[in-house]
């Protein structure tokens, strides 16, 4: 199918839609697909959005990051946009939740009860704060009675810790050091 098959404006709209609705980047390629079109009919679209958004006044741009796209906001009014929305950069995570995600970056996949062992307490809190956080995500479910829900880190998790991979974490201290240890400070008592 080609653009005249389908309204120009009512394909400006649609592309506007899907572009809101994923909020992350599309690419022109999936959104060809998705609108059975090709892939140049739906780039000389995408420019036409572009110069319709990407206007000084404009509240939202639509960005081009190779061949994907995605609406992001105008540089220009990110301030009062951080405002409303009461957003804090650089908010540094609770020990509690550091602790948690030492827990499952070190075990993953783990469980709720596991990460509550490992602590002593509750976390159903802080493990709900991560996952909306995007630090941690829901990875199926344990085959035991109840079908308790698996954790692990996400991307987002990599890229905070600017690290590509969990093996790049630092090690665990070992074992037999901390035993000797516990032994030492019982001599000590």
């Amino acid at each position: 199918m080609e653009v005249s098959d389908l309204k120009k404006d009512e394909l400006l709209g649609t592309l506007e839609a899907i572009l809101f609705a994923c909020g992350d980047p599309i690419g022109a390629d999936k959104l060809a697909q998705a609108l059975d079109l090709s892939e140049d009919a739906v780039l000389e679209a995408l420019e036409t959005l572009q110069k319709k958004f990407n206007t000084a006044h404009s509240g939202i741009h639509l960005l081009r990051m190779n061949t994907s796209f995605q609406f992001v906001t105008n540089p220009d009014y990110i301030t009062p946009v951080r405002a409303a929305l009461d957003l804090r950069r650089n908010a540094p995570l609770s020990q509690a939740a550091m602790e948690v995600l030492a827990v499952i970056a070190y075990n993953e996949p783990v469980t709720k009860a596991f990460v509550e062992q490992v602590r002593g307490v509750d976390c159903s809190g802080v493990i709900g704060s991560l996952v909306q956080k995007g630090l941690i995500e829901e990875r199926g479910r344990l085959e035991l009675p109840g079908r308790p829900l698996l954790y692990g880190t996400t991307e987002a998790f990599l890229r905070t810790l600017n690290i590509s991979a969990l093996s790049e974490l630092p090690p665990l201290p070992k074992k037999e050091a901390q035993a000797g240890e516990t032994e030492k400070a019982g001599e000590d008592a």
